[in-house]
């Protein structure tokens, strides 16, 4: 093993600065999350769910595929033909896990795992074990469906991963001779050939980042311009399934399969950030609105329909038929960072606060309070007779036959820190309101930001600056969108929310700084066009989407029985709400006369934060609740 200095452990910051790119991200050991619901988060991933995922690699096969082809194991082949991402996600999740906390407790794993994949490496590059073992024929012959280049991404992102967090390059070296043999293979003057599944382009981007060879940011340039060029066999899905319907720069709406329209769009993103090609941002730039305006549940998650789990139309957002995948989230998370660093159109403030509804709802609803029991799918509303299927099951699962989302959610997690915070414009940028220690960049200074609060239970953000700072230097503290009015109150009074989302202030040693965020609980409405939620509110406090499960329901009320009455919401125990509601007449047909609607008594409800439903019991949810009338 090769163990050279250890890299700067940075997620997706640009090799070169382009023209109308403004963030740089801070290194994940710059910013540490210390207190608060984040930091207890990312503990458990470490000591619980990053540990069950490496046991479930066993349970499950994945490094079983891997012995069978070096007649280790007499196993058959387990898994999807993608099985092996599983192992490449894990790796990522302990890369990052180790920048944040400089632990060695994973380092006789990772040498085994690794040598392992080292080991069925072909002598030419290549290494997919289902290819290679089950059905060598379709090398590169079935890029529709062999997810080849998918596999060979997720391999790429966690050898560049181990290198940026621990300076560890031995997976390196496998990644770097496998993305050889695809710009051999793929690249000018060789076969014209995209993946069905996008992900290959962001990691070949993060590989030109960390190698400084210009072949792989080309490779990855030239699979965005052959898509939507026909050259996938699409079959009864459609072109629109696989995004190959028409070429990136023309594609205005996020259509087909969410995650790979997600996926993809970082990876479209990436290239504009290292070339500065603008036809691709204003392509991004649409399909941002197209997902975030117009096809995002309130949650922070994507993917209407469960056949193809894919975008619907325009407003189509059912609640209990939510595919929701949690990949999905995880997904527009990467672009939508991607997006942040290239603002200089859009504003930062709108990118930020779309990664924090998705942080502190979809995604941390998707795993459980143990950390090791996870949701595929995570639908809006449960009712009592739903049918459980295999990837969207009444309560969470250990782990899934496809097991995409537990390795993502375990990754995600360990880079958390990642998204808290960028430098810009002579100022370091506040993006994500945590508890955490910013060591500032060098531009700025040696000094530490200090950032405490209890954030989101509690509105107080207190801002510390200790040590040296550049003279002139500045911090730009984002204001939420739901809370408006608030002001940081520092040395030289207070500053409001600028245009662009974040007040200004000095970053001046030992300045002290107070934002105070308006949490009271409130009420919101759907767009007119989504017939699903039509004369249903949905109640929120700051960033979170709260529910009302049946668990807290005494019989015999029934969740899908409540109408909420237009009456005050207070904050309950625990960081739960209390609602005033109505209970609607359940007897009667099917269908019957207009008339009014026969209300029974008022009751209070408790409601609590969705990202915590499913912990006690499976049982009916509902996010979204019918409005009655006083």
């Amino acid at each position: 093993m090769s163990a050279p200095a250890r890299a700067s452990a940075v997620r997706a910051v640009p090799a070169s600065p382009i023209a109308g790119t403004r963030h740089r991200p801070l290194p994940i050991p710059s910013v540490r999350l210390v207190g608060g619901p984040l930091a207890v988060w990312q503990q458990r991933n470490g000591e619980d769910t990053i540990p069950h995922c490496i046991e479930q690699l066993e349970v499950y096969g994945v490094l079983d595929n891997f012995r069978r082809l070096l007649g280790e194991s007499d196993a058959e082949f387990r898994g999807l033909v993608f099985a092996d991402s599983d192992l490449y996600k894990v790796i990522e999740a302990v890369a990052w896990e180790i920048a944040r906390t400089r632990t060695r407790a994973f380092d006789s794993w990772l040498d085994d795992v690794i040598a392992l994949v080292a080991r069925v490496q072909e002598p030419s590059g290549y290494v997919d074990t289902w290819i290679q073992g089950v059905a060598p024929e379709k090398k590169f012959a079935a890029l529709e469906w062999t997810h080849e280049m998918y596999v060979a991404g997720h391999l790429i992102q966690a050898a560049v991963a181990l290198v940026r967090a621990d300076g560890r390059t031995d997976l390196l070296d496998v990644a770097r001779r496998l993305a050889d043999l695809l710009v051999e293979r793929f690249g000018p003057g060789g076969q014209d050939g995209i993946c069905g599944h996008p992900e290959i382009e962001t990691a070949l981007v993060e590989l030109y980042r960390l190698t400084g060879e210009r072949a792989y940011l080309d490779l990855a340039s030239r699979m965005i311009d052959l898509r939507g060029h026909g050259l996938l066999p699409v079959g009864s899905l459609g072109a629109h399934y696989f995004q190959d319907h028409r070429p990136v720069r023309e594609s205005t709406a996020a259509v087909g399969h969410a995650v790979r329209q997600l996926y993809l769009n970082a990876g479209v993103t990436d290239v504009f950030l290292e070339t500065g090609d603008d036809s691709l941002l204003r392509a991004m730039d649409a399909q941002w609105g197209s997902a975030h305006d117009r096809k995002m549940y309130l949650s922070g998650a994507f993917g209407s329909r469960h056949r193809d789990e894919a975008f619907g139309d325009d407003y189509e957002l059912p609640s209990e038929r939510a595919y929701a995948e949690t990949c999905a989230t995880v997904a527009d998370l990467l672009w939508t960072w991607r997006m942040l660093l290239a603002d200089g159109r859009a504003g930062a403030a709108r990118y930020a606060e779309t990664i924090e509804r998705e942080v502190h709802n979809a995604l941390a609803a998707a795993v459980d309070a143990t950390g090791t029991r996870f949701f595929y799918a995570n639908p809006l509303q449960l009712r009592r007779d739903h049918h459980s299927e295999e990837n969207a099951p009444r309560e969470r699962a250990s782990w899934y036959a496809c097991a995409c989302c537990p390795p993502n959610i375990a990754r995600t997690v360990a880079a958390l820190s990642a998204y808290v915070a960028t430098v810009a414009d002579g100022a370091l940028w506040l993006h994500q309101l945590a508890d955490a220690e910013i060591d500032l960049p060098a531009e700025l200074g040696t000094g530490t930001v200090r950032v405490i609060t209890d954030y989101p239970a509690d509105g107080r953000i207190e801002i510390r600056v200790e040590g040296d700072v550049v003279p002139g230097a500045e911090l730009s503290v984002r204001i939420p969108g739901w809370s408006p009015r608030s002001t940081v109150v520092g040395p030289h009074g207070p500053r409001g929310r600028d245009g662009d989302g974040y007040a200004r202030v000095p970053l001046e040693p030992g300045a002290r700084y107070v934002l105070d965020l308006d949490l009271t609980p409130r009420l919101t409405t759907a767009h007119h066009r989504v017939d699903a939620l039509r004369a249903a509110v949905a109640v929120e406090r700051g960033p979170v989407v709260y529910c009302v499960e049946q668990a807290d329901l005494d019989a015999p009320l029934d969740v899908d029985d409540l109408a909420v009455l237009p009456a005050p919401i207070t904050v309950g125990e625990r960081d739960t709400l209390v609602l005033t509601c109505r209970v609607i007449n359940a007897a009667g047909g099917l269908y019957g006369p207009d008339t009014a609607t026969d209300f029974g008594d008022e009751h209070t409800v408790t409601a609590i934060p969705f990202s915590t439903w499913g912990n006690r019991a499976p049982g009916p949810m509902r996010v979204w609740l019918p409005r009655a009338p006083r």
